[in-house]
């Protein structure tokens, strides 16, 4: 990166709108951190969560999702069941460059309580709000808190630019503007 990496994040959050809103401080007091940190970002989770259930009885099926097996809840707080799952997005908006992938991790407050978060790489030249997927391990009730961290965002900028993006490819989850389902 030739620069410090929390300062690199920011100067690219910045002049390129990488992350938007950007938090150039690391967010504590009385929430789940969220910001800039040492070599990622923070993302926070926002109130918008599509939580599964089983009451159409049907069966998840990537290639052909069935919306009845979802409810869309819009609140600060998720219950999410024992044993199950719930989608949600990202508060912020992430304009990746070309040069750069991202790894995605839980953050280990969750994971300490048995959440589990899953995000797939951003690739170079993704754009959108990030489609979060959150599993509750445990045999109890999970809550999750809207607009507080739910995820570290890792950084790594490629030594040049890679020969086909994202975008180029016309990725089929670019430019997310809420929760996103399956898609072939």
């Amino acid at each position: 990166m030739g620069i410090k990496p929390d300062r690199w994040i920011a100067k690219m959050a910045r002049e390129h709108g990488m992350i938007t809103p950007f938090s150039d401080t690391q967010v504590r007091e009385g929430v789940i951190s969220y910001g800039l940190s040492s070599y990622g970002y923070d993302i926070r989770v926002a109130d918008e969560f599509k939580i599964f259930t089983n009451v159409h009885t049907t069966v998840v099926d990537p290639k052909n999702f069935d919306t009845r097996s979802m409810v869309d809840l819009k609140s600060d707080l998720c219950i999410i069941p024992p044993n199950s799952f719930a989608l949600a997005r990202t508060v912020e908006y992430f304009r990746i460059p070309r040069s750069v992938l991202t790894i995605c991790v839980g953050k280990s407050t969750y994971a300490r309580c048995g959440i589990i978060v899953n995000v797939t790489p951003f690739e170079p030249e993704w754009e959108g709000f990030v489609t979060l997927e959150i599993s509750n391990t445990t045999p109890l009730p999970a809550k999750i808190y809207a607009n507080e961290g739910i995820a570290q965002v890792l950084f790594f900028e490629g030594d040049e630019e890679c020969n086909i993006s994202y975008a180029d490819r016309k990725g089929k989850y670019q430019k997310q503007d809420s929760i996103m389902l399956p898609r072939l």
